[in-house]
């Protein structure tokens, strides 16, 4: 099948299979547990002590959230558990199979004093954790930078067993830099026209997802905004809508994410919160207009591909809330579903643009389901204008007349301008916590 699909078909396809993964609780922790986990494999005995070193960002979006299976909030739990119960093998589903005695052994670590992170400074890489395990007096350190799976050294008793070679990602080969010199209008061509056997695969991200929703809206997790919502509009204080339903459907795969339910989302860019985003607006919308799977597929990958696009040109990590560029993919995809072509679509997106591009990243937490419905009510209302052929036009703010220059102007906030901001947003995080 791949070899009768366009070159660059097959370079977007890639592009998503990389980027849209199942991640099992916030991406930052599960980063850090990933590499105690690789590293814990390495040594012969019980883990008797971590020390671990993470960049300010890493470090800003592990402060307050909730590591899946524990009960408890931040690096340390994530570390301890991702060493004593953690799947060296599973990615961003490293703590997927952690047993309670694994989570014993882990909070006997925090307990016991036994398990240090610190602030790695200066830190290059806006992405980066560096763990060092020891079982008594044999250690493994692992080193992941720029990815939160991108190992880019091993080195266990002092003995390196892996270096990454930079070269391998270049730019030729790497479906991502392909896809930074594609358009938006080059993906809508290919949602549209690419065999739908070989995008079916995407169909997993509205299982993961509306399963994480379905969850959420028990009311147990996080700050149950989603369920919150759905009992207020039960008593009348919201309509009984498709964009009520977007918002709290959305919002509550957020809450149960963010909470610490042991469900997997399917995440986009590196961010469970970044693939519900572009996940559930396309879901509950393919309902209502009664979308069978082929439509369903060609719209989620419109979204995720879209998002992917968008953020690439973003650092990994900023001060600027992803949850909003990944909203601009789902704007895309609702569109999409609901009859609108490219056009529409850049319309959609100008608009977002022109509305929430100032939000700011403050670390993940449980708040991050407030930022998600905000995002996704934008796009929503975004969608209702763009079908009406009304948008925020290049005349007004950072929006240009032309999508593509709108993106760009966006992403030069988060990378040059907004650096500041999240030096800023850092100290005050952990001004709050020294």
């Amino acid at each position: 099948m791949s070899e009768q699909i366009h070159p660059l078909w097959n370079h977007f396809i890639r592009a998503v299979q990389e980027e849209v993964k199942p991640a099992l609780g916030c991406t930052e922790p599960v980063s850090l547990a990933l590499a105690c986990a690789i590293a814990a494999e390495l040594l012969p005995g019980d883990v008797s002590r971590i020390e671990a070193w993470v960049s300010p960002n890493l470090m800003k979006n592990g402060l307050g959230v909730t590591v899946p299976g524990t009960g408890m909030v931040g690096l340390p739990i994530a570390a301890a558990l991702g060493a004593t119960g953690g799947n060296a093998h599973a990615g961003l589903e490293v703590l997927k199979g952690a047993s309670a005695d694994a989570l014993i052994r882990a909070k006997a670590l925090l307990n016991a004093g036994k398990v240090q992170v610190k602030l790695q400074e200066p830190c290059e890489e806006i992405l980066y954790s560096r763990a060092c395990v020891y079982a008594g007096e044999a250690s493994a350190r692992v080193t992941i930078a720029g990815g939160h799976t991108r190992v880019v050294e091993v080195v266990c008793q002092g003995e390196t067993r892996f270096v990454l070679d930079d070269r391998e990602g270049e730019m030729h080969d790497d479906p991502l830099a392909v896809l930074s010199s594609a358009t938006l209008s080059q993906i809508v061509d290919f949602v549209e026209q690419v065999p739908f056997d070989a995008i079916r695969f995407i169909l997993e991200a509205a299982h993961l997802n509306d399963a994480l929703s379905r969850e959420g809206l028990s009311g147990r997790w996080g700050l149950h905004i989603g369920a919150t919502l759905h009992k207020q509009r039960s008593r009348g204080w919201m309509a009984q809508d498709v964009g009520s339903d977007i918002v709290i459907r959305t919002s509550a795969a957020s809450d149960a994410r963010m909470g610490g339910a042991t469900l997997p989302a399917m995440s986009n860019s590196g961010s469970g919160n970044q693939g519900i985003t572009a996940t559930m607006p396309i879901v509950v919308v393919a309902e209502h207009v009664q979308a069978d799977d082929e439509r369903l597929a060609r719209a989620l990958m419109l979204s995720h591909l879209s998002a992917i696009y968008i953020h690439y040109q973003l650092p990994r990590l900023s001060a600027l809330c992803a949850a909003t560029t990944a909203g601009m993919g789902a704007a895309a995809g609702m569109v999409w579903l609901m009859g609108g072509g490219y056009q529409t679509i850049a319309m959609a997106i100008s608009s977002m643009i022109g509305d929430v591009s100032g939000m700011i990243c403050d670390g993940a937490s449980n708040s991050c389901a407030m930022k998600v419905s905000t995002s996704v009510g934008s796009a929503w209302k975004a969608v209702m204008m763009a079908l009406d052929d009304s948008a925020v036009t290049g005349n007004e703010g950072i929006v240009s007349h032309d999508v593509e220059q709108s993106i760009s102007n966006l992403c030069a906030l988060a990378c040059r301008a907004m650096q500041v901001t999240d030096r800023q947003i850092i100290e005050i995080m952990a001004n709050k916590v020294s």
